[in-house]
């Protein structure tokens, strides 16, 4: 027994040695990524010099390391999907990849990814996409460094930058992508870690994701999208330092969270927003040190909101910082910072002696009736929002911070 693990130990480090390199380029004895791939043995790297090679239906079915140098271009010339990948431990590295097709019945991808494990996707250019980089029933993967700008216009002919469906254990870094339908889009994708992107002036979302647990959220910038993001029927979520910023409209939020459980949003930056975050049907979520600076709402809770905590916040300069359409309220709010607050300190302890009451009367009426927003900063509307902080009628009594912050909180 000890024999045979020391011979197939050594034969598992031989096989590097075995390994070859193809080149690809107009003047080399092999002038293209089919033809490179049809030669190639497993765990093979084919190298794709700089020059434009017009292609479409490339099948990579085989592990294989494929790198462009200096940004080799692959032209699909409309015609289709470009690659298509169905081996495990797949590398796509250092490629210029233009000119998707598009379809109605397609979801033509410029790299799509079937039922595959140990691949890595990075420092691609993609442009002219309908799909940039599609991810289905696949896993443990790495998709980084890559470049992804579409021109899309109208939703039903636009496809995602990012896309993964029943995929899980996919790790998505460093990734700029601007102009598509949604820029990082997810269903039925668990366990994924989303770091360090940026996604901005998207038609939809700049984040979309539904059906999808215990998945990582942390350091992107989702800026200027049509809706903002949208975080829709899952639970376990981690949404760290992120940054919502200049998503406006009248559909658009920061972020959208509808049927979400159990998750933790600390550490965003939520500026310049129509809504900084709209919450519906979502339960036992702890938002804490989360910056909301000059929204037109910092916080809308739709209802049938449960159990959640609103701890040590910033809320700066927002036309509103709390709507509420609900007469029971089940959520805590403590030590949250108001830029609004009116109150006192007396022994200086840094906590307000009178209780903030973040909803006003006047976000009531806004909700009911839209227009009415023109009579906002108006005297009348002081002396409302005045009477509802003495004697609260279409608010919650218990919806109060009881120990607001007299200092902005820094972290």
């Amino acid at each position: 027994m000890y024999k045979t693990v020391i011979f197939l130990l050594v034969i598992l480090m031989a096989l590097p040695n075995y390994a070859q390199k193809i080149e690809v380029c107009h003047s080399c004895a092999i002038t293209s990524l089919k033809e490179a791939i049809a030669q190639a043995k497993d765990y093979d790297t084919i190298i794709v010099k700089k020059g434009t090679y017009k292609a479409h239906k490339i099948l990579v079915n085989k592990p294989l390391t494929i790198i462009g140098k200096n940004h080799p271009v692959i032209d699909g010339e409309k015609k289709g999907e470009i690659f298509t990948i169905i081996s495990d431990h797949v590398t796509i590295d250092g490629l210029f990849i233009i000119n998707v097709g598009s379809s109605y019945t397609e979801d033509y991808a410029a790299i799509r990814i079937k039922q595959s494990k140990h691949f890595v996707i990075k420092n691609l250019v993609l442009e002219k996409l309908f799909f940039g980089i599609y991810i289905e029933k696949s896993s443990y993967g790495k998709i980084y460094h890559n470049k992804i700008i579409g021109d899309a216009v109208q939703e039903y002919n636009s496809g995602n930058g990012i896309q993964l469906w029943y995929s899980n254990h996919i790790e998505i870094e460093h990734n700029y992508i601007e102009h598509v339908r949604d820029g990082i889009y997810l269903e039925f994708s668990d366990d994924c870690l989303i770091k360090n992107n940026v996604s901005a002036q998207n038609l939809r979302y700049g984040l979309h994701f539904m059906f999808s647990n215990n998945d990582i959220y942390q350091d992107n910038t989702f800026e200027s999208n049509g809706a903002g993001v949208a975080v829709m029927f899952s639970k376990k979520i981690k949404m760290f330092n992120n940054t919502f910023k200049e998503n406006w409209g009248t559909a658009s939020y920061g972020m959208l969270l509808k049927e979400i459980n159990d998750a933790e949003i600390i550490g965003n930056t939520f500026e310049e927003n129509t809504v900084g975050i709209n919450i519906e049907g979502s339960n036992r979520i702890i938002y804490k040190n989360n910056n909301f600076i000059n929204n037109g709402w910092a916080i809308k809770v739709r209802g049938a909101c449960y159990a959640n905590s609103f701890l040590e916040n910033n809320f700066l300069y927002n036309s509103f910082d709390i709507s509420y359409n609900s007469n029971i309220n089940d959520n805590v709010f403590d030590k949250n910072y108001w830029s609004n607050y009116t109150g006192y300190d007396l022994n200086k302890d840094g906590i307000g002696d009178v209780p903030y009451r973040p909803v006003k009367l006047f976000s009531y009426i806004v909700n009911r009736t839209p227009e009415t927003i023109i009579l906002l900063r108006s005297l009348f509307i002081d002396i409302i929002d005045f009477s509802e902080k003495v004697s609260p009628v279409f608010t919650p009594d218990n919806l109060l911070d009881n120990n607001p912050v007299t200092k902005k909180i820094s972290w």
